[in-house]
């Protein structure tokens, strides 16, 4: 079975492309990581719990209002959900609490949700489904990207397009509010440079600048490519029938995708090297020469725009 990692940043489409995975023709599987987080945080799970535990004693509105129909008492909080709204306020941002609200909250949620993801897995994998797909927005951040057997990964061109795509689907966010979400993900460029450094059979990058007939002819022709260079193969299946079959295989899966992640730190590492050549040159000051060292760029890890990762992958001109 082959295991589909589909992510993408903010407003980018990769909620259509799952749409479009599991609707005819395709009729793939979908296990959406988003639902499996907002089950992860209901009241009553151990999640919400421990979301409430940390978060709320310094976040009074961290709680949805009480419903009225609801039974008085001591346990009466139990009932009301968490207000999605007044937690995101709390981790998103780039300033160094919201990175640790955000890191704390990731430290909650992510073992919950890989949990619930591993079960569906399975569960497809018993019923003999050909592939899946796991649609993770933070496939990267989360680490899952290594058991991935190919991702695709949902793009745009322009940094100004997914901000207006983003405040036309939330029309309550403000400039900075949207750029604060935007800024807490990790950039599309660096995505769709992890996603090149797969190679072409394991990432597959699906640039959604034009309308939905040319994102569906996009889908249809990448899935295409996923089957022929995968879905078909007879002795995968055979090697799949044994539980060393499947040790096997997963083994192999989680190698290609390590190997993948350490071919991209070290790339990134080569160019944050270019990017910060220095050069010594001599400064004569009232007769005495001063050594001075000058850089030539710097670049945050963040800073590299989806415009230049896509010119220089050869996506646009």
């Amino acid at each position: 079975m082959i295991l589909i990692g589909l992510t993408g940043s903010l407003a980018t489409g990769k909620s259509t492309v799952s749409t479009l995975l599991r609707s005819p023709p395709h009729h793939l599987p979908t296990i959406d990581a988003d639902a499996l987080a907002h089950r992860a945080i209901l009241p009553g799970t151990r999640g919400y719990t421990l979301i409430l535990s940390h978060f709320g004693p310094t976040t009074p509105d961290l709680l949805q209002p009480l419903d009225p129909s609801a039974p008085l008492g001591v346990g009466a909080n139990a009932t009301r959900p968490i207000d999605r709204a007044a937690l995101g306020r709390r981790v998103f941002g780039d300033g160094d609490a919201q990175r640790r609200d955000r890191a704390a909250l990731n430290g909650i949620v992510h073992p919950l949700v890989r949990l619930a993801m591993a079960r569906e897995v399975l569960g497809h994998f018993v019923r003999g489904r050909w592939a899946v797909v796991v649609d993770v927005p933070l496939l990267y951040e989360s680490g899952l990207d290594v058991w991935a057997s190919v991702v695709i990964m949902v793009a745009v061109s322009s940094p100004a397009v997914q901000m207006r795509r983003l405040r036309a689907r939330d029309a309550g966010l403000s400039a900075t509010e949207a750029e604060d979400r935007v800024g807490s993900q990790m950039g599309v460029g660096e995505k769709v440079g992890r996603t090149r450094a797969r190679g072409p059979r394991r990432g597959k990058v699906v640039l959604n600048d034009g309308d939905g007939g040319d994102l569906e002819r996009a889908v249809g022709r990448v899935l295409g490519e996923v089957r022929g260079e995968g879905g078909g193969r007879a002795w995968g299946w055979w090697l799949m029938g044994s539980p060393y079959g499947v040790a096997g295989v997963s083994a192999w899966e989680v190698c290609q995708g390590w190997r993948a992640r350490r071919r991209w730190e070290e790339e990134r590492a080569g160019e944050k090297a270019r990017l910060r050549r220095i050069t010594t040159i001599d400064l004569p000051v009232f007769g005495t020469s001063y050594k001075y060292s000058v850089g030539y760029g710097h670049q945050s890890h963040h800073s590299a725009s989806s415009q230049d990762v896509l010119s220089r992958d050869g996506l646009i001109s």
